[in-house]
C-alpha cells in the first residue's frame, strides 16, 4: 500500500453536526487529509436524500450510483463527503476516449539501474483497488462496453479484479469505494439532451446497490449558493439580481420538462452567468455569454419571455446593473 494512505478511518464523524443529516448507521472518517482529499466548499448545500446515501457508501462499502441533470452537482456531492470525511477521492470522466488499456494500465518503458527495461504499469483501476480510495466514475453512461465490462468486475462488495495479462488477482483494499454519476439511469438517450450515452447492461445496473436521484435545488437554495460565492453580489441590489437569474433558470428547466424548449439552464450555467456579469458589468450580455448563444434561435423568443418575466424588461432593453450600494 502506498503509504501516503492511513490503514483505516478511526475518526467517528457527527453527521447531523457535519451534514445535516441524521443517520442509522456510524460514519468514520480518517483522521489526516492527503493530497487525494479533495478541498472543502464552505458554501456547498448537501441534499439530505443524496448525502445519506453517499455516507451509506463510505460507511457501509455500497456501491453507489447517483443520476441527474447536467450541473446538478453529483460528482460534486461525493466530493464534498469525501473532504469532509478526509477520505482520499479520485474522479475519472469515462469519455470515449478512456479505454480498457487505460484502466487497467499497460507495458511501458522505465529505466532501472540505468537500463531501460519493460515494465508493466498498473493503470488507474488497479491502484484505486489496492488503497482506500473513493473512485468516482463520470459519466458512467457514456462509457464505452470494453470499460464497462472491466467495471463490471469490481461492482462486487467483495469482487476481486483479475489481470489476465499479469495473470494477477487483487483483493479490493477494505476500504476502497466506488461511485459513479450518470445523466440518464441505463436507458440511453431518451430525452435528446445526452447524445454519446449508452444503454447499459441490466445486468450491470442489477449490482449497484444503491441507485439515487439528485435533482435541482429550490430556489432560495439556489440562490443562496450563488451569493456565497460571490461576495460582490452580497448586497440588496445584487441579491435581487440573483434572485432573478435563478427564476430565469428555473423557467427554463420548467419550459424544458414542458417540451418548449431544448437547452436548459443548470445551476452551473447560473453561477457561469454571474462571474460574466462580474466581468463585464452587463447582466444582457452576460446572458447570452453564458447561455443564449448555444440556444436554437428558434427557441430565443420563449427565452426572452423568461428573461422578462423574472427582470420585469425585455431582454433587448436590458441595461447595465450596478452591483454596488
Amino acid at each position: 500500500m502506498d503509504n501516503i494512505f492511513e490503514t483505516e478511518p478511526n475518526t467517528k464523524i457527527d453527521t447531523e453536526e457535519v451534514f445535516g443529516v441524521k443517520c442509522n448507521f456510524e460514519v468514520f472518517g480518517f483522521q489526516k487529509k492527503n493530497d487525494h482529499v479533495p478541498e472543502i466548499d464552505a458554501t456547498y448545500k448537501f441534499d439530505y436524500n443524496t448525502t445519506l446515501s453517499i455516507l451509506a457508501g463510505f460507511a457501509n462499502n455500497r456501491r453507489v450510483l447517483i443520476s441527474g441533470y447536467h450541473g446538478t452537482g453529483k460528482s460534486t456531492h461525493i466530493e464534498q463527503v469525501a473532504a469532509r470525511l478526509n477520505w482520499p477521492c479520485i474522479r475519472v470522466n469515462l469519455d470515449s476516449h478512456i479505454s480498457r488499456i487505460d484502466l487497467l494500465g499497460k507495458d511501458a518503458i522505465v529505466l532501472k539501474e540505468g537500463k531501460q527495461v519493460t515494465e508493466f504499469q498498473d493503470g488507474i483501476l488497479p491502484w484505486s483497488f489496492k488503497n482506500p480510495i473513493a473512485l468516482v466514475f463520470d459519466e458512467y453512461d457514456a462509457g464505452r462496453p470494453d470499460v464497462m465490462f472491466v467495471i463490471q468486475r469490481i461492482l462486487e462488495t467483495d469482487g476481486k479484479l483479475t489481470l489476465l495479462d499479469q495473470s494477477r488477482v487483487i483483493k479490493p483494499n477494505k476500504f476502497f469505494r466506488l461511485f459513479a454519476t450518470a445523466n440518464t439511469i441505463g436507458l440511453g438517450d431518451t430525452s435528446g439532451m445526452y447524445h454519446g450515452t449508452q444503454q447499459i447492461n441490466q445486468g450491470q445496473m442489477d449490482r449497484w446497490n444503491i441507485v439515487a436521484t439528485l435533482n435541482y435545488l429550490n430556489n432560495t437554495d439556489e440562490e443562496s449558493i450563488v451569493i456565497n460565492k460571490f461576495k460582490d453580489l452580497n448586497n440588496k441590489n445584487g441579491k435581487e439580481i440573483i434572485k432573478n437569474m435563478v427564476s430565469t433558470a428555473s423557467l427554463t428547466r420548467s419550459g424544458f420538462m414542458n417540451g418548449d424548449i431544448s437547452t436548459v439552464m443548470s445551476p452551473r450555467t447560473v453561477i457561469t452567468w454571474a462571474q460574466n456579469y462580474l466581468i463585464f458589468k452587463d447582466l444582457e450580455y452576460a446572458f447570452k455569454l453564458s447561455f443564449l448563444n448555444r440556444c436554437d434561435e428558434l427557441e430565443r423568443p420563449v427565452i426572452d419571455e423568461y428573461y422578462q418575466r423574472s427582470f420585469g424588461i425585455d431582454l433587448s432593453d436590458a441595461k447595465v446593473a450596478n452591483v454596488k450600494e
